[in-house]
């Protein structure tokens, strides 16, 4: 079995051929939008989402393809929302994945679009292909990233961080603003790929095994927030592959301010292991979510390009 790594890294150069060819080819008109939405998506980012879909699928036992289109989903789902929240009207930000955003390579308009654009290819793809043998069991994939991507999930908590700015959240605020806006999408990637189990490869998870991994999905995607507000103030913008210190510069809560770097880490690691409990009877099973927990809470950021052939998996001691 290959280690963490060379699996992460064969998934990832797998996935972007994956995304290549889903996405429409930049000569079908309209050119610029299809130009603008392959820019947005394609060459950059760890596709820490997708990962957790192909690792949740190894639990379940699920096949290749109907993991690659949940995983498609997901990731389209997350592009869409960065190419939205870079935006003057947001957060107003230049630099992504190490190249300029969508609004400042194209302009207002077209980011704009990329974003209505890839949301609905995203459910177009999870609602088109086979994903399971059960069509109810489809039915609620497609509502449960629905619910995930809405105001009760993804778009909710953006808006609550942009009515949150100047404030002084508490923990509990904050926690509950992060579990919309970052923790709804990654605790939907976990639950697509263990639902993409086929009934006669292997026992298909009962409710309660996912409830766990349900509960997996939220400690890490906290757990993957408190990071990113580490990661803001300790790397510089080159490392990081977007502006550095930001969030600080335009007032916004994070666990840094409200915490401190070392508080802010012990809380990374406290959820790093009740996530790790969360799997504990999942034998060797789970060994790649195990790890991805990990990576979330002790990776850096190395500005990752699939096409530069590095991919972030650098680890912080």
């Amino acid at each position: 079995m290959p280690d963490f790594q060379n699996w992460a890294l064969a998934h990832q150069h797998r996935f972007e051929s994956v995304l290549h060819e889903l996405l429409p080819s930049a000569d079908l008109a309209p050119q610029r939008l299809h130009a603008a939405m392959r820019y947005s998506v394609l060459d950059g980012g760890k596709r820490v989402r997708p990962l957790l879909v192909f690792a949740a699928g190894e639990l379940a036992c699920a096949a290749a393809a109907p993991l690659d289109i949940a995983a498609a989903a997901v990731e389209l789902i997350h592009a869409y929302s960065l190419a939205h929240d870079d935006m003057p009207c947001m957060d107003n930000d230049v630099l992504r994945r190490g190249k300029p955003t969508c609004h400042v390579e194209y302009d207002e308009a077209t980011a704009l679009l990329v974003g209505d654009a890839l949301q609905s290819l995203a459910f177009q793809l999870l609602s088109a292909h086979p994903l399971c043998a059960d069509p109810a069991r489809q039915l609620r994939m497609v509502k449960l990233l629905a619910a995930a991507s809405g105001s009760r999930g993804m778009a909710g908590g953006q808006a609550i961080d942009l009515a949150s700015v100047g404030q002084q959240l508490t923990l509990p605020e904050l926690e509950s603003m992060h579990i919309r806006k970052t923790g709804a999408l990654i605790r939907a990637s976990v639950l697509l790929g263990a639902q993409c189990s086929p009934d006669d490869a292997c026992e298909t998870l009962d409710e309660a095994a996912l409830d766990r991994l349900d509960h997996y999905g939220k400690c890490i995607g906290l757990a993957f927030q408190v990071m990113d507000d580490v990661l803001d103030t300790e790397a510089d913008t080159a490392t990081l592959g977007k502006t550095a210190g930001k969030d600080a510069d335009d007032n916004k809560p994070t666990y840094v301010t409200l915490l401190g770097v070392a508080d802010a880490k012990r809380m990374a690691e406290d959820l790093h292991q009740d996530a790790l409990e969360s799997l504990s009877g999942f034998g060797d099973d789970a060994r790649r979510l195990r790890e991805l927990a990990g990576f979330i809470v002790h990776r850096k950021y190395e500005n990752p390009s699939p096409s530069r052939g590095g991919l972030g998996w650098g680890w912080v001691r």
